[in-house]
């Protein structure tokens, strides 16, 4: 990777990481200071009354313990679709916008080769999920620590962070690769990201009833089980696995796009 370009990028990238950053800390914090045994009652039977609307956004789980708490309200869409938005936008930073007005050229000048380039764009956006997904580990942890001392299983919840990170990585991979394919600015940065959207939205319809539980079997972020992974169970792992092995090929492929692409700038 470019150093110099690898340290501008990331700087243009902290402001709007920042803000998802401080929009998770404020769900993170609500979502754990909600935790108490006699609301879990209260939740659990308004998920009787209403079981297709809570599991249509994956709460469908009964929350006997802090970690399965966390799990419930949080991660079947709170650390998903944030994390999209800032995804999309970084994808539209890192190459699409460069694409669109012509300052690749500017980049393709200096003595760096586009696979290099590239490489240094993939290492931005990795290296801000990564940062993201240790601090949204943290104040997990601090807040769950701060008011409930003792009651998280920190273990199960690095195990499910991990799956967590791989899922937004090949989210992240799957953007990137569409903003390198596509030369209409559009369809490079809706292709990718309308992909994920109709993703949740299958994940949210086959959840929701029996009918479309079809739909899980052809949707990617079925692999993303967080209670399996929470137990340690080794088909959650093993989904955990193939989606971090999906990212890479992604990046890979996104990097031999647009090394070969034909760039009219």
């Amino acid at each position: 990777m470019n150093r110099t370009l690898f340290a501008k990028e990331l700087r243009a990238n902290l402001f709007v990481s920042a803000i998802i950053a401080a929009v998770l800390a404020m769900y993170i914090g609500t979502i754990v200071a909600m935790y108490d045994p006699k609301l879990g009652k209260s939740l659990d039977a308004m998920m009787q009354s209403m079981p297709e609307l809570f599991a249509a956004f994956g709460m469908s789980m009964q929350a006997t313990t802090l970690l399965e708490f966390m799990l419930n309200y949080l991660y079947g869409f709170l650390l998903t679709i944030f994390i999209l938005v800032l995804i999309l936008v970084m994808a539209n930073k890192l190459m699409v916008r460069y694409l669109d007005r012509g300052a690749m050229a500017y980049l393709l000048a200096t003595p760096n080769s586009r696979t290099r380039i590239a490489c240094t764009m993939i290492g931005v956006m990795v290296a801000v999920l990564v940062g993201l997904c240790a601090l949204v580990t943290a104040l997990e942890a601090g807040f769950a620590e701060a008011l409930f001392p003792g009651d998280l299983d920190v273990q199960a919840l690095v195990q499910v962070n991990l799956g967590l990170l791989a899922l937004w990585l090949a989210m992240a991979g799957l953007c990137f690769l569409s903003a390198c394919l596509f030369s209409n600015s559009s369809a490079a940065l809706w292709t990718g990201g309308g992909l994920c959207i109709l993703f949740f939205l299958m994940q949210m319809v086959s959840q929701a009833g029996d009918k479309f539980e079809f739909l899980k079997n052809v949707n990617p972020l079925t692999l993303f089980d967080y209670y399996g992974l929470a137990a340690g169970d080794a088909s959650a792992v093993g989904g955990a696995i193939a989606l971090a092995a999906g990212a890479v090929a992604l990046f890979a492929a996104a990097v031999a796009v647009f090394d070969r692409r034909d760039l009219s700038i």
